[in-house]
């Protein structure tokens, strides 16, 4: 039965006999957001007033002045200077003081317009320095020095949308985007040609949600959006904040919903252009000495305890929902938020170890009033969790509160599985992993993200064909090791949607196998944009096997969408390792899986329900670059026997097959 949205009931986190020792800390966790939601608000507001900090701080226009404010509680002095100022730091700039380490100054209209830039000169003691402004909504940088700015954003027509948001999709199908890398021609691609270019292409696909990744301001392009610096500015690269509106406008005109990556685990140290250093000290933002540091991503970890920082990240993600109309939030790192050690080293295999003293407390609060915050402003938003360690109740109202965890054991799954021959592939293994879900939580399955093809990785369909790639994907080669990259590429991608438990993602270009690896400009590799494109002619080419791959994954999302399989829970059929066949039954749809690298199976045998199949979806299909050994669209009709009834198939090897009961 499909778990309804957000209507999880408290008895849901106790059904699981695991918990039951830890119940006492779980209830502990909600009063502490109860109670920290009532600290925040003082009782006479609601979560949602609070978080409006974004309208208090920065530069803001009022009927007869610019008014600017900036919270640095440790600082001596805060100028502000730029255009309007011939860059030199004049008295009339300098904010004063008002209470609680905020500063403010009031500067006349026609002093500041819209495209100007501007910084703040920051003094504290033993020292100074320049600064953009936490709140700043335009970041910019120079071509010629390199160096970021803020700057007045206060268009004369600002946009306005045009189209209504799509309902909240039943079946979630994720299509995960980079603007910049989108392209592909070898440069850093705009809203506007991925509107004009790219949106096309996933309109056509099947996907209902496009997951925007590297959305807020990160003065790295290689860092692939996750090293913030400015968070509540769009990144510069891609264009305009009203061209990204009106490519939001776009998704939503075409039927299309937009999440996008929050990234309140952590923060760049850049001192001049993030939140380092604001005030001259490193702990206005974030945790005092080596717990302020994540060494093993050179960034710095927020103090979700500091009323400040749950202000500004709290109006972080209403800023988004109000003023860009985006749909929800996939929040990245929420393992390294979750816990003191950031789960580095640690496998989770024992309970104890969610409700130890290692968990951080604060960021529990935190992401479940961000969780409530959201979905009381916008009941329709999906929130995601990246979680490694598998937190009990992050995904669920009765805990965090996310709509859905990335299911991301299942793709460590199909990489583990690529090292082995076929042979030895477990299909008890396989198939534990694939449907390893917790029955109170919705969850979203991917083989692969963009997680996969970076830092030193490789995609999936590279990861099995290799060099080969390079010259033996046209559809005339003979290669056995593209027979057998094509061939799984297919089957993983559909046994991995079929069980999703009410959630598939892909990854850009990766849906008709998308060679290589991701690899963005920087000193290793002479600043190339060479890998940080998208090769769209591959899957466009008539002759090469990558169209092929393209066309099966549109059909498999068509026919799990039609179905609404999600509606169903699976049923196990038939684990067979020893002739690695799969079978399993979801709503009115039954999957057949031959992984077995050479044997097929003329007259295999399963119990089915009484009646009629037809084959609906065939991996082995001509149209799909098979070696068509079954006909298309053939019927089967169950036979008897003294147990029951059961179906014969002809199961060719390295296929997956799909029947539908009439």
């Amino acid at each position: 039965m499909k778990i309804p949205p957000r209507q999880n009931k408290p008895e849901n986190l106790g059904s699981d006999p695991w918990l039951a020792p830890y119940m006492d800390v779980i209830c502990a966790r909600k009063e502490r957001a109860c109670a920290l939601e009532k600290r925040l608000t003082s009782g006479k507001m609601s979560l949602e007033d609070f978080a409006t900090a974004h309208e208090y701080f920065g530069l803001h226009r009022q009927w007869d002045c610019w008014i600017f404010r900036e919270w640095a509680p440790l600082a001596s002095s805060v100028t502000l200077y730029g255009d309007f100022s011939d860059w030199n730091i004049l008295p009339e700039y300098a904010l004063s003081p008002i209470g609680n380490g905020v500063w403010e100054v009031k500067i006349p209209l026609e002093k500041l317009r819209h495209g100007m830039h501007y910084l703040m000169h920051v003094s504290w003691t033993g020292g100074c320095g320049d600064r953009i402004p936490a709140y700043a909504r335009r970041v910019v940088q120079d071509r010629m020095t390199g160096l970021f700015s803020a700057m007045v954003w206060e268009p004369e027509i600002p946009y306005v949308f045009k189209n209504p948001t799509p309902p909240e999709p039943e079946q979630l199908f994720i299509y995960e985007a980079h603007v910049g890398m989108a392209q592909e021609e070898a440069k850093v691609g705009t809203y506007r040609e991925f509107r004009e270019k790219i949106l096309p292409r996933i309109v056509e696909s099947g996907y209902n949600t496009i997951q925007f990744m590297a959305v807020m301001g990160h003065p790295y392009y290689g860092s692939f959006g996750y090293h913030v610096a400015n968070f509540f500015s769009l990144s510069c690269r891609f264009g305009t904040p009203e061209e990204f509106k009106e490519l939001i406008d776009a998704c939503h005109g075409a039927g299309l919903r937009v999440v996008i990556d929050l990234v309140h685990s952590h923060a760049v140290r850049n001192e001049r252009e993030g939140l380092a250093r604001i005030d001259g000290t490193s702990y206005a933002y974030f945790h005092q000495g080596e717990r302020g540091l994540h060494s093993n991503w050179d960034s710095l970890c927020f103090d979700y305890g500091k009323t400040e920082v749950l202000h500004f990240l709290l109006s972080n993600c209403r800023y988004y929902l109000d003023e860009f109309k985006v749909d929800g939030f996939r929040f990245d790192g929420v393992t390294s938020m979750l816990y003191h050690h950031h789960g580095l080293g640690k496998t989770f295999t024992d309970y104890s170890e969610y409700f130890s003293s290692s968990v951080d407390e604060d960021a529990v609060s935190y992401l479940t009033l961000a969780n409530k915050l959201i979905h009381t402003l916008r009941p329709d938003a999906v929130t995601l969790a990246e979680d490694v360690s598998g937190m009990p109740g992050l995904a669920s109202v009765d805990g965090i509160g996310f709509d859905y965890r990335m299911a991301m054991g299942v793709t460590d799954m199909w990489f583990k599985l690529f090292d082995q021959i076929d042979e030895h592939w477990n299909m008890f293994y396989l198939y534990s992993e694939l449907t390893n879900c917790r029955c109170d939580e919705r969850s979203v399955s991917y083989v692969e993200c963009h997680d996969q093809s970076i830092v030193g990785g490789k995609t999936a369909m590279f990861t099995l064909a290799d060099s080969n790639m390079y010259h033996a994907m046209h559809k005339d080669s003979q290669n056995m090791q593209i027979d057998r990259a094509v061939a799984l590429h297919k089957m993983i991608r559909l046994a991995t949607a079929a069980t999703g438990n009410e959630g598939y993602l892909n990854f850009m270009g990766n849906e008709f196998g998308h060679p290589e690896w991701v690899d963005f400009p920087r000193e290793g590799n002479h600043w190339s944009m060479e890998r940080a494109r998208r090769m769209w002619s591959l899957a466009d080419d008539k002759n090469l096997r990558y169209r092929a791959l393209g066309l099966f994954d549109r059909v498999m999302l068509k026919l799990l969408g039609d179905e609404k399989i999600y509606r169903s829970v699976i049923q196990t059929v038939r684990i067979d390792d020893e002739k690695k066949v799969l079978i399993f039954e979801r709503g009115t749809l039954w999957f057949c899986f031959n992984f077995h690298p050479v044997n097929s199976y003329t007259d295999y045998r399963f119990e089915a329900l009484p009646g009629k199949y037809r084959a609906v979806l065939d991996s082995d299909e001509k149209r799909f670059d098979g070696f068509a050994r079954r006909i298309d669209g053939e019927e089967s009709v169950t036979l008897p026997s003294q147990s029951g009834e059961y179906l014969s198939l002809y199961l060719p090897a390295r296929t997956a097959l799909v029947l539908k009961r009439l």
